[in-house]
């Protein structure tokens, strides 16, 4: 063992560089991402209140939904309130124990995701190609089922990575150049040698993020297929008008997360990094409840029908108390 390698300390903590030291940056960073955080907590937990609420949205497709939108919601609260708060106080270090788990819950979280919009792509294909089955095919049991496989891959998945990235060692800069422990950015401040033990899962990770999306294409060609073939011209157009939505966003999901993954790891990345990991964890959560839930009319005329009757027990209260 060389005499500089002796000379270092394990980490304890780590000092999360997000955007800029500068004071103006604090506040613009912290004001913003108030703003999306505040934004994205309302649609989801709308979403979510709804979807309970209303028994007439008991079908698969809107019972995925609210599991998306709750895991929307743990992806945002996981990474913005605490880059908020270092922002807030200019104090920037997250500790060993706290940056395991937002690594654990990121790789966790943002598995699921993935795994729960390729079941809710089998789902529109099931109810659009084989609709006389659909009702066999997606009971109970097997949406249930799905959505039980899908957070559970996501907890091996993120076992996986976590073990890989924290057996190795931490005993020179603890600065992360990042607003959130990501797992490139710790890979680049190890002082490991031998990092193919993390870069192994992270390649695992991506054959079977590739599965999925070559499964979403190829049941969203047979979607399209399918609607080509409908009849009415109004059918065609509000199934591409929901359909396509939906492929953006799991393509812009994909790609920026394989971009912030697979490209070579530096000490110090570029903002274009930075960016790059706001796509892939803030956009989805904040995009998903206005693509996938927001624009659907069943879902706008139960929130009119949820605050009418609010607004109706207001009044009715309001009545009594000045009787």
């Amino acid at each position: 063992m060389s005499p500089s390698t002796t000379n270092l300390t394990a980490v304890t903590e780590f000092i999360l560089i997000g955007f800029s030291t500068n004071e103006n940056m604090y506040i613009l960073h912290s004001v913003l991402f108030t703003l999306i955080y505040f934004l994205a907590l309302m649609e989801n937990v709308l979403i979510i209140m709804i979807i309970t609420l209303d028994k007439r949205l008991c079908t698969p497709m809107y019972f995925f939904l609210k599991n998306l939108s709750f895991l929307d919601l743990c992806l945002l609260t996981l990474t913005i309130p605490k880059s908020i708060a270092n922002s807030l106080t200019h104090s920037d270090s997250i500790s060993f124990p706290g940056c395991v788990a937002q690594v654990f819950l990121l790789v966790f979280l943002t598995t699921a995701e993935l795994n729960l919009l390729t079941v809710m792509c089998f789902d529109r294909y099931a109810a659009i190609c084989h609709p006389l089955h659909y009702e066999v095919v997606m009971n109970v049991n097997m949406r249930i089922q799905l959505t039980a496989v899908s957070w559970l891959g996501g907890g091996l998945i993120a076992i996986m990575h976590t073990a890989s990235t924290f057996s190795l060692s931490y005993c020179g800069s603890n600065v992360v150049h990042h607003f959130f422990c990501d797992i490139p950015q710790l890979l680049a401040i190890s002082c490991s040698e031998n990092i193919i033990r993390e870069i192994v899962p992270i390649l695992i990770s991506v054959v079977l993020d590739i599965c999925c999306f070559i499964f979403i294409i190829i049941s969203y060609v047979y979607i399209f297929y399918t609607v080509k073939k409908m009849p009415s011209t109004e059918g065609q157009s509000k199934a591409f008008s929901t359909c396509l939505p939906h492929l953006i966003v799991i393509v812009l999901f994909l790609s920026t997360g394989f971009s912030a993954y697979l490209r070579p790891i530096s000490q110090a990345p570029s903002i274009f990094d930075l960016v790059i990991s706001v796509f892939y964890t803030m956009a989805p959560p904040t995009f998903n409840p206005m693509i996938y839930s927001l624009r659907n009319n069943t879902i706008r005329k139960s929130l009119e029908m949820l605050l009418k009757g609010l607004f109706t027990r207001k009044h009715k209260v309001s009545h009594l108390l000045f009787q």
